[in-house]
């Protein structure tokens, strides 16, 4: 009690006066909302605290009914409507252009497709129009450009053009890594190629795709990621025999989802159920029966009707009544097929 006597014995009597306005202001306003929840603020109340922030430093410590930030926002609100109501009221800005000098614009822009705002600005430049580049290029005829394609319909288009490579891993029981390079094709899902090696480099990949694409086989187009391991040799390679590379954009697998689906088929089907010796082990035979199964069309592949060379079992239904057998095929399929014939 005392500090706080000494406290307002040494401030100014102007200081003293407005705070006793302030504190007398806020006690007519809680009055006058007595019987609501929410505090009744009129325009001229809130001008008043605006005036008393500019010009009095102690206003926050006298501030009871609303937090001191409301104070700050309806001093940005009244800057806005100000700014405002002079740029209204006040003069205007940039000329307006009258309608000659606008349809002669469309008119020049319409005859000369070609011309952009620049070409334009300098003609009129020489016929004495004075204006900037800005606006010749507001009132340009606008010219509906065709959207380029997306990446579905250009898949869609070159489906029959396309191929995809990727490489993944496989960790054997003496804590190496395998990488198993698969070639995709994409018009019926085949797998094309794939091979195996624990020190994979451009120049070992580069012969893959030699053994891929044999002859004139090669697609028009090859997806493939990022992995530094396509080198220099790789390219080199691609380019040789006239194949273009596509690449995806950086941590986008589903831009390559064929080959990213095979692979995840591979790995449910086959190699979650093993533990690899090396890349020679009987766990490479059951990865490479998993890949003949999806190249023979009884799964996994984008059926499109029958292939020169392959040979489908007759349907169950036309065999007669001797019964069916099922046969486990590699962990996770069961086929069942007629009794006496042979699966593969």
């Amino acid at each position: 009690m005392m500090l706080s006597s000494l406290l307002a014995c040494l401030r100014t009597q102007a200081a003293l006066q407005t705070e006793i306005l302030a504190l007398r202001h806020q006690l007519i306003v809680l009055q006058r909302t007595q019987k609501k929840r929410r505090l009744i603020l009129r325009p001229a109340d809130r001008w008043l605290w605006v005036w008393l922030s500019r010009l009095w430093s102690g206003w926050r410590s006298a501030l009871i009914m609303v937090k001191p930030a409301t104070v700050v926002a309806w001093h940005r609100q009244g800057f806005r409507w100000y700014w405002t109501w002079k740029v209204r009221h006040g003069r205007t800005g940039r000329p307006t252009l009258s309608k000659e000098t606008r349809n002669l614009i469309r008119t020049i822009s319409r005859d000369n497709p070609l011309w952009g705002a620049p070409r334009i600005h300098s003609e009129l430049l020489k016929l004495g129009i004075d204006l900037s580049q800005a606006s010749v290029a507001k009132y340009m005829v606008r010219y509906r450009k065709p959207p380029s394609q997306t990446w579905r319909t250009f898949l869609n288009n070159h489906v029959s053009q396309l191929a995809s490579i990727d490489f993944f891993t496989v960790h054997t029981i003496w804590f190496e890594v395998l990488f198993v390079f698969v070639v995709l094709a994409h018009d019926r899902r085949r797998i094309l190629h794939f091979n195996v090696t624990a020190h994979p480099s451009a120049e070992w990949t580069a012969q893959q795709i030699v053994e891929a694409f044999p002859f004139d086989s090669a697609p028009k187009y090859l997806l493939r990621d990022r992995d530094q391991i396509y080198g220099y040799e790789f390219r080199k390679q691609l380019e040789v025999m006239s194949i273009e590379e596509v690449l995806s954009t950086p941590r986008s697998p589903w831009q390559r989802a064929y080959v990213e689906r095979v692979i995840g088929s591979i790995r449910r089907e086959c190699l979650d159920h093993v533990v690899c010796r090396n890349s020679d082990s009987k766990s490479g035979n059951l990865a490479t029966e998993t890949l003949n199964r999806r190249n023979s069309g009884k799964t996994g592949t984008l059926y499109l009707g029958p292939r020169p060379g392959i040979t489908r079992s007759p349907p169950i239904s036309s065999v007669a009544s001797g019964g069916t057998r099922m046969i486990p095929i590699l962990f996770s399929m069961l086929i069942f097929v007629p009794n006496g014939s042979e699966y593969f």
